[in-house]
């Protein structure tokens, strides 16, 4: 299975405009600009596009591993905070926090953060970080 998500760009960095659109229609031609990835201003970016992923991805990986223990979940609630710092001379995604409220009859704290761990160790948005990255590169015209 393959999914995919797509941006177009014209202009420089700070100028320059963009769209990002989702093979689903989720998203489509959403602008984002330098000023919404960091200057604050309303829009999109790709680091929140990556925290509702994987917010998303472990919501879900989790409910799975708590079914599988016999458990269901009433609610599950995860925000991802992606935090992108200045490294050296460009910028870097330094890390991710999953805040998670959950509502899961029958589940005793303790058991509830295993299962949770769990989740986050092997859900695939997690394990991207750490995934081999191809390309093709095309120059036109």
């Amino acid at each position: 299975m393959k999914r995919h998500g797509s941006a177009e760009w014209s202009g420089g960095l700070k100028s320059g405009r963009g769209t990002v659109s989702t093979e689903s229609g989720a998203l489509e031609g959403k602008p984002y600009a330098f000023n919404t990835r960091f200057e604050g201003v309303k829009g999109t970016n790709p680091e929140e596009l990556i925290g509702a992923a994987h917010a998303g991805c472990f919501t879900m990986a989790l409910s799975n591993i708590l079914e599988g223990a016999g458990l269901t979940a009433e609610k599950l609630e995860t925000r991802a905070d992606v935090t992108i710092d200045k490294v050296g001379d460009g910028f870097e995604i330094t890390k991710i926090h999953l805040t998670l409220r959950g509502k899961v009859p029958g589940a005793d704290d303790a058991r509830f953060q295993e299962l949770a761990g769990k989740a986050k160790a092997g859900c695939p948005v997690s394990k991207v970080l750490r995934a081999e990255i191809s390309m093709d590169a095309t120059l036109e015209g």
